[in-house]
C-alpha cells in the first residue's frame, strides 16, 4: 500500500479514536443547537504533525515511537535505546559499562520521571527519582561558571575518588514569596508564589573555588559563589524541535527584532542575533569541523543540534561514560590536581585500576602515583564504554519520541482558553506553530551520516515557543536573566505522566496559575499579558489554564 495512503488512514483513523474518547465530534451551543468543530481542531490535533505525534494520553504517552519510526523500521533500534535510557548504569554492570570516575547521576530516568520535566525536591539527593535539578554554581561578580568545577557539578564518585561536591551539605530552602498585587486577583481570588534558595557551604567543596577574572585565575569563598537550580525539561518532541530549519530561527529573530525597535524593548539577547544577523551559533570544532547552526536547547541555549544537544552530551557527563567520539572524562584539571595530591585517593588508586581497568596496569602503575592519577583523570584516549551501535540506538530514540496529540480541543471552554491565549499576547513567545524543513539533519559532532534516525520533513508542529530567550525578572532569577521559551505541548499530561506538575526552569511553579503569575514582574518581558490576565474573570482565566493543559 502507498505509505502516503497509509498514514492519512492513520490519521483520519486516529483524529475518530481521539474524538470518540475525549469530546463529540459537535458540540451544544448555548440553545442546545448542535455547532459545528472548527476546521483547526482536526489540524491542531497533530501536535507534532503526522510524523510526530501519538495519541496515547496515559501514563505512557511521553514515551511512544513517531509513526516515522515506525515508517523508517526502527523499532527495535527505539527500543534498544530506550533501555539504555531506563536502566542504571554501574562501573562494570553490563550492558552499560562505565560509570564515573565523578559522576551525577546514575540513570537518564532519574532525572526525566515518565520521561518529563523533573519534579520539585526540598532536599538535593542523586538518588531521589524525578530530581531534574542540576546546580549552576557560578562567580557572582563575573556571571561565568567556576573554572574548577564542571558547568553541571558532579556530586558522587567511585571510590577511592571524591566528589567535587559533597551533595549532603547542600540546602534547599523553598521561600514563600509576594508580589505587587499581594498574590490576589482583583476578584477576590488567590494565588500561592514560592522559590528556591540554596545554599552551600565552603565546607561542602573539594576543589579550591576558582573562576577566571581578568584573564586570572582567583579563588573565591563560598559567599562569592552564585547558586540557582535549573531543572530537566520533558524530552519528547525533541527531534520535531530539532527539524525546524535554521532560516526559519533568524526569520523568528530578526522579526523579535524589527517589534524590539519598533518599541524601545530590549526582547532580543544580543550576545545571539544583533541587526539581522547572527553574533554566534553553535559548532563544534573538537569531534566536528566547525560549522555553525543556531542554538535552540537548554535553557540556556547551549546547543545548536539535537544530534550533538542535550541528550547526546548527558549521556556522556552525567555519567562519565566514555564512547569512540568522546575518549575523555567530564573533569577539570583543578579537580584532577587536587585528587592526585590527595592520600586517601594514592592509597587506593592502584587497586581502582586494577578492579576497572585491568588491561591498563601499565599505563597508569608507573610507580609515580600522583603522576598516575593526573594522567589518567586528564587522559584523552580511555577504552570506550559505549558502542557506536549503543550510542546509535539511544539517539534513534531520542529523536524518534513522539509528542501527545493536544485533547479537548473541541470543548467550548478549551476554545475560549485559545482564542484568550492569544488575544493578550501568550502567543508573541508561546509561537503556537512552526513547519519543518527537509530535515536532512545536522550534527556538528559529525558522528551520523544522515540516514540514521528518523526525519520528520516538511510536518506543521505545534511546540507553542518561539525557540527564543526572553526575561522575566523573576525572584532568584535564572543565572544570566535570558531564559529559552519552554515549548508548552504535552506539559498537561505530566501529573499523569510524571505524578507531578511542576512548571518553570527551577520547578518553582507548581502549578499554571503560579507559571503564568511568575511572568509578572514590573520588568519582564510579559508583563502587559500578566496585566491583561489579572483583568479577566476567573472563568476565563480558568479557560486560558483549561488551553494550557489541553495542547
Amino acid at each position: 500500500m502507498d505509505s502516503n495512503k497509509t498514514l492519512h488512514i492513520f490519521a483520519v483513523a486516529s483524529l475518530a479514536m481521539l474524538a470518540a474518547c475525549t469530546d463529540d465530534p459537535v458540540s451544544p451551543d448555548a440553545d442546545g443547537d448542535q455547532e459545528e468543530i472548527p476546521d483547526w481542531v482536526e489540524t491542531e490535533t497533530y501536535s507534532g504533525g503526522l510524523l510526530g505525534t501519538t495519541f496515547n494520553v496515559s501514563a505512557s504517552a511521553f514515551e511512544d515511537p513517531t509513526p516515522a519510526v515506525e515508517n523508517a523500521g526502527l523499532v527495535q533500534e527505539f527500543k534498544h535505546g530506550e533501555m539504555i535510557f531506563e536502566h542504571n548504569y554501574g562501573p562494570t554492570s553490563e550492558p552499560f559499562d562505565g560509570l564515573g570516575p565523578l559522576y551525577l547521576r546514575t540513570s537518564c530516568l532519574m532525572c526525566h520521571p515518565g520521561y518529563g520535566h523533573g519534579k520539585r525536591t526540598t532536599s538535593y539527593r542523586y538518588d531521589e527519582m524525578g530530581n531534574g535539578y542540576l546546580l549552576v554554581l557560578y562567580d557572582k561578580q563575573t556571571d561565568a561558571y567556576l573554572t574548577s568545577l564542571t558547568g553541571m557539578p558532579q556530586t558522587q564518585a567511585i571510590e577511592p575518588f571524591k566528589a567535587p561536591l559533597d551533595e549532603s551539605q547542600i540546602q534547599i530552602n523553598w521561600i514563600s514569596y509576594q508580589d505587587e498585587w499581594g498574590n490576589k486577583f482583583p476578584d477576590g481570588e488567590t494565588y500561592d508564589l514560592i522559590y528556591p534558595e540554596v545554599i552551600i557551604p565552603e565546607s561542602a567543596y573539594y576543589v579550591p573555588i576558582q573562576a577566571s577574572r581578568n584573564g586570572e585565575t582567583v579563588t573565591l569563598t563560598a559567599d562569592e559563589v552564585g547558586i540557582r537550580l535549573e531543572s530537566t525539561i520533558g524530552i519528547y518532541g525533541t527531534g520535531l524541535l530539532d527539524a525546524i530549519p535554521d532560516e526559519a530561527l533568524k526569520e523568528q529573530y530578526a522579526s523579535v527584532e524589527a517589534v524590539e525597535k519598533e518599541t524601545g524593548k530590549d526582547l532580543v539577547n544580543d550576545a545571539f542575533f544583533k541587526d539581522g544577523e547572527w553574533v554566534k551559533q553553535y559548532s563544534n570544532t573538537l569531534q566536528g569541523n566547525g560549522e555553525q547552526h543556531p542554538y535552540r536547547f537548554t535553557y540556556a541555549l547551549s546547543r545548536g543540534a539535537l544530534q550533538d544537544g542535550p541528550g547526546a552530551n548527558a549521556i556522556w557527563n552525567i555519567t562519565n561514560v566514555t564512547r569512540s567520539d568522546r575518549r575523555y572524562h567530564y573533569m577539570t584539571t583543578a579537580y584532577a590536581s587536587t585528587a592526585s595530591k590527595d592520600p586517601d585517593v594514592q592509597e587506593g588508586f592502584y587497586h581502582f585500576i586494577e578492579t576497572y581497568f585491568p588491561d591498563y596496569t601499565d599505563k597508569w602503575n608507573t610507580g609515580d602515583v600522583e603522576k598516575d592519577i593526573y594522567d589518567f583523570l586528564m587522559s584523552q584516549d580511555l577504552p570506550v564504554e559505549m558502542t557506536d551501535e549503543e550510542y546509535t540506538d539511544l539517539m534513534i530514540w531520542h529523536r524518534g519520541l513522539a509528542v501527545p496529540a493536544a485533547r479537548n480541543l473541541s470543548d467550548p471552554q478549551v476554545q475560549r482558553g485559545r482564542e484568550l491565549f492569544r488575544q493578550i499576547g501568550c502567543a508573541s513567545c508561546h509561537r503556537p506553530s512552526w513547519t519543518t524543513g527537509q530535515d536532512n539533519y545536522n550534527d556538528p559532532n559529525l558522528f551520523f551520516k544522515g540516514t540514521e534516525l528518523p526525519r520528520y520533513p516538511e510536518q506543521t508542529i505545534w511546540p507553542y515557543s518561539d525557540m527564543m530567550q526572553h526575561r522575566l525578572y523573576m525572584q532568584n532569577d535564572i543565572r544570566g536573566e535570558w531564559c529559552r521559551t519552554t515549548p508548552l505541548w504535552g506539559r498537561g499530561l505530566s501529573l499523569v505522566c510524571s505524578g507531578h506538575q511542576d512548571r518553570l526552569h527551577d520547578c518553582r511553579a507548581r502549578n499554571v496559575i503560579e507559571a503564568i503569575m511568575w511572568h509578572g514582574s514590573s520588568q519582564s518581558d510579559a508583563r502587559a499579558s500578566v496585566e491583561e490576565f489579572r483583568e479577566l474573570s476567573s472563568d476565563d482565566r480558568s479557560a486560558i489554564v483549561e488551553f494550557i493543559n489541553s495542547i
